[in-house]
């Protein structure tokens, strides 16, 4: 018996062993054989990578195990969806007014060639709103946004595009823009030596502030600076809205107002037309299908969560001569919200 039960355990640990041989052997040709998403966003601190970096395992699991997805941050937005554009990664953080300078060849995007192919209308995940604040001691000098005309002012990292869209404020203004470059962890530092007179803020669905702005709220006082009525007027007549956002759901100190005033962007994951059709359109069902949960694991999708067909027709319709993904339409004209205006991307 016991030589018997002896044989027999040896055999199942040599069967054991020479199966996990043939799985080992197995596992990388089948890890070999997924291809890769590489998907760019922002800088480690920003908003757009936390978010990407959360929903790769959606992505994936959307995808059939088919992909792998990696998230890879860049010093700016902009410097993403350069990224996406030149062959170096497939998914390239992005917002509407970043489409609007790309295709008009503004900005950071005067002269530039795309090494592989242009974005297009993909996926519109979230709104952010920006505004200007000030350190709490020097709010009492500043009354109006024209009060920051030509003054040093830290307007978000160079290339994000929050700082794009103060850009395009100060030209419907026809303020000057003096931005200054600094490290967002010197934030607080730069703002209480004097360095910078201001330094733009912004929140994601008007409930949350930027992971570095966070940190500056607990080190520092600070104040808002809405723009004064007739600045507002000149901004919604440039286009531009200009919506309420909450202090005391952004903020957790008095910030001075009882609504802050802010101009919002839509942001998106774009990708070029020679992503697979399948693919876009795969992952889109994915965070369809998972929208709630989403809005419950970060209340940034809270809007999307809402209306998530309806934020891909706004985000198209800012950009509506932008040809928009094949993956995008396909979803889009299930829902019944395609507009036969829009150029499909070939």
């Amino acid at each position: 018996m016991l030589k018997t039960r002896s044989g027999f355990t040896v055999a199942i640990s040599a069967a054991a062993v020479a199966a996990v041989f043939a799985v080992s052997s197995i596992a990388p040709a089948h890890a070999q054989d997924r291809k890769s998403i590489r998907w760019a966003t922002s800088s480690v601190d920003s908003y757009g990578y936390k978010v990407a970096a959360a929903m790769v395992k959606i992505a994936e699991e959307a995808l059939g195990g088919q992909y792998t997805i990696t998230v890879n941050p860049y010093p700016s937005t902009t410097g993403a969806m350069k990224a996406a554009m030149d062959g170096n990664a497939e998914i390239g953080y992005t917002a509407d007014v970043g489409m609007t300078q790309l295709y008009a060849g503004e900005g950071g995007f005067k002269d530039y060639k795309a090494g592989k192919g242009m974005l297009v209308h993909s996926w519109y995940s979230y709104p952010m709103e920006s505004f200007m604040a000030v350190t709490a001691k020097d709010a009492g000098k500043y009354k109006c946004w024209s009060d920051f005309s030509g003054k040093p002012v830290f307007y978000t990292p160079a290339g994000f595009m929050n700082w794009l869209n103060f850009m395009r404020i100060h030209k419907a203004l026809g303020y000057q823009f003096k931005h200054v470059q600094i490290d967002p962890k010197t934030q607080t530092d730069a703002m209480q030596s004097g360095t910078i007179a201001g330094s733009v803020a912004y929140t994601t669905s008007g409930l949350s502030l930027a992971p570095y702005w966070k940190e500056t709220e607990v080190r520092m006082d600070v104040k808002v600076i809405n723009p004064c009525p007739a600045e507002v007027a000149k901004l919604k007549a440039a286009g531009l809205a200009v919506v309420d956002v909450d202090p005391k759901v952004a903020f957790t100190k008095d910030v001075g107002v009882t609504q802050i005033q802010a101009v919002p962007i839509l942001f998106a994951y774009n990708m070029r037309p020679d992503m697979p059709e399948d693919v876009v359109y795969r992952l889109l069902g994915a965070f369809y299908k998972h929208r709630e949960s989403l809005a419950k694991s970060d209340p940034g999708f809270t809007p999307m969560a809402k209306d998530f067909v309806g934020m891909q027709v706004q985000g198209i319709n800012a950009n509506p001569d932008i040809p928009v993904h094949a993956g995008l339409a396909k979803f889009l004209k299930e829902h019944k919200a395609w507009n036969d205006k829009w150029k499909i991307a070939k």
